[in-house]
């Protein structure tokens, strides 16, 4: 991800009406112990175990919750931190599966967790000079993808997550003129998914790239006009969200968001009520998508669209910069981080749901 997340407790004012009778607003917080947190990265629900994963650069660490009591568990540090700034900060992007954590790091590394021991039991380096960045995982063949968004040229790797995590593929991406976002792994067709910002220095143009784990291959980049792709995350059926950055200063395009088929590989809904997103999340218990948009028509906030009609429901208002978010799908509540930067914001996750 891009920056760094700078939330406020005014986030805790916020209600929406989704549909009849569903209604989101902050339910509670998790503390966050340790230094104050004002420089964080990727949250990462695993549904199996109801654990929260959380990339605490203030901590070197990624921090561990427990999503039934909504309690810190503990915390494994050994990243690079804050310093330096930017392209070498991390930790970044985070999954886990089982008691094992996987989470790209400033110094161009992936590091191995894990839960049990509560230790970094591997390093592997991917080759690059910065930061390994955001990441998936296909269970299926276990294979891990990470991206090295700030190297020239950008690439993408693919690890095995088997005994020895050996590097089954190192895929330069020389048309990713801005870097690589979120990738997602899509168990219907097989493939990853790779949110591509910008492509040939056209800044209207951004991309969506194709792999397949097994042949390790990049397949196409299929194009995506006036979103500039960061965050992607799976929806029902076919359908899935993209976080375009669109509407953001830099981006020097009006906002957009737009829900995303995975058959037809094509753009299906879009709307210009939010922009300017990071990260992108869906959540299947509330039936919504969300999105933290930092620069959105009418201020930073955190959007909000209705994933069975594709349509958008409401800009959230929130603080400065919003910026990381997950759904965790068995309890229906979504969590987002809250820096505390001089005297501003909690410096806790905040708990949104109904």
């Amino acid at each position: 991800m891009r920056s760094k997340l700078l939330m406020t407790s005014a986030a805790a004012l916020l209600i929406l009406t989704v549909g009849a009778s569903a209604q989101i607003k902050q339910v509670g917080t998790m503390e966050v112990p340790g230094d104050t947190l004002d420089n964080d990265d990727i949250g990462f629900v695993d549904h199996v175990t109801n654990r929260y994963y959380f990339a605490n650069r203030n901590m070197k660490s990624i921090d561990i919750f427990d999503t039934k009591t909504e309690k810190f568990m503990g915390r494994i540090a050994g990243f690079v931190g804050v310093k330096p700034k930017g392209k070498e900060a991390g930790p970044a992007g985070v999954l886990a599966f089982g008691d094992e954590i996987w989470a790209g790091d400033g110094d161009s590394t992936v590091k191995v967790l894990d839960v049990k021991t509560m230790k970094i039991t591997d390093t592997i380096h991917t080759g690059g000079k910065f930061r390994a960045d955001e990441v998936a995982y296909d269970q299926k063949n276990q294979v891990f993808i990470v991206a090295n968004d700030a190297d020239e040229p950008a690439f993408i790797t693919l690890i095995s997550t088997k005994p020895g995590h050996k590097i089954l593929a190192k895929i330069d991406v020389p048309r990713a003129t801005d870097g690589i976002e979120q990738p997602y792994y899509n168990a219907e067709t097989g493939k990853f998914y790779v949110a591509i910002p910008e492509l040939d220095k056209d800044h209207k143009k951004g991309g969506i790239a194709v792999i397949d784990p097994v042949t390790t291959k990049l397949e196409r980049i299929v194009d995506v006009a006036n979103c500039r792709p960061q965050g992607f995350d799976g929806g029902p059926g076919n359908n899935g969200i993209l976080g375009c950055n669109a509407g953001s200063k830099g981006s020097n395009l009006p906002p957009l968001m737009a829900v995303w088929d995975f058959k037809t590989e094509k753009v299906i809904a879009t709307t210009d009520k939010v922009g300017a997103t990071d990260m992108a999340t869906y959540g299947s218990k509330l039936g919504v998508y969300a999105v933290g948009a930092r620069e959105a028509p009418g201020g930073p906030a955190v959007g909000i669209i209705d994933a069975k009609t594709n349509q958008w429901v409401a800009n959230l208002p929130a603080p400065p910069n919003p910026h990381s978010i997950a759904a965790n799908n068995n309890n229906g509540h979504i969590y987002v981080p809250s820096g505390k930067v001089n005297g501003v914001g909690c410096g806790c996750i905040l708990v949104f749901g109904q």
